[in-house]
């Protein structure tokens, strides 16, 4: 999927993925990986996250894990931090890390609503913050996010509280595009449609996918790697003009007219 790009067309750069010790977060840190970048995953599961660096630098590729709670400011800032302090520089900065369990809307209290609005949309926030004078410093940067086409575009019953989230997001992207422009900074997110993950056990099993994928005009659900290769090209310079915007990755699934 990647052969598109050079091996090095990432070389030098530094890469921070939220998130990133499984599913869409792994997809991601392990396509720029292969494509030359120092990626530094993070994750609240650090032995997840140790897993996955210590399995790709066996294939030869440059990936360390660090710990985070996305829920807390503090550590987000000693996250980038650490990481452009150590690597001098920080390139990419990819939010994906996200928390969305199924809960009925009556049910949703506050504590579930602080932590949901906590992890998806003030982390990026406190990201980019911190990541804005290394970013100035170096003459521009590359800020990411994941977001969903759930709340921007769909709902989707019990997920009201992420689809809140995730339409903040996407405000998120625009504005925060609009004030970094002039650092050379662009802003963008990928909105993935139904994606292979594990969270998808969350809304049931293989008949419940496979119900999904024949709902899908391209029949199949999407793939991590479909994800992170949107984020590649994303982070690439031929989107180097492309700024403030999210980009639609779910097989066409919102073309469909309801009635269909």
């Amino acid at each position: 999927m990647m052969a598109i790009y050079a091996s090095d067309a990432f070389a030098g750069q530094v890469v921070l993925v939220t998130g990133g010790a499984q599913g869409i977060g792994l997809a991601i840190v392990s396509a720029f990986a292969r494509l030359g970048a120092k990626v530094v995953v993070a994750d609240l599961q650090l032995q997840k996250a140790k897993e996955a660096a210590e399995s790709l630098c066996q294939q030869g590729w440059q990936v360390q894990a660090a710990a985070c709670d996305m829920a807390d400011a503090g550590q987000i800032a000693e996250l980038v931090e650490q990481t452009a302090q150590q690597h001098q520089r920080l390139d990419v900065v990819i939010h994906n890390a996200a928390y969305f369990p199924l809960r009925p809307f009556n049910q949703i209290d506050a504590e579930l609503l602080q932590c949901t609005l906590s992890v998806n949309l003030m982390a990026p926030f406190f990201l980019a913050q911190a990541a804005l004078p290394w970013m100035k410093r170096q003459g521009g940067g590359r800020i990411l996010v994941t977001s969903s086409v759930t709340g921007p575009r769909v709902a989707y019953p019990g997920l009201a509280h992420y689809a809140a989230s995730k339409a903040g997001v996407n405000g998120f992207i625009r504005a925060a595009a609009l004030e970094l422009a002039c650092e050379g900074i662009t802003v963008n997110g990928v909105e993935p449609g139904m994606i292979r993950t594990p969270a998808m056990a969350n809304l049931g099993g293989e008949a419940v996918n496979q119900a999904i994928a024949a709902a899908v005009p391209l029949g199949r659900l999407g793939e991590p790697e479909d994800i992170a290769a949107a984020m590649v090209f994303l982070a690439s310079p031929a989107a180097g003009y492309i700024t403030g915007q999210t980009l639609v990755v779910d097989g066409g699934a919102l073309l469909p007219e309801a009635y269909l």
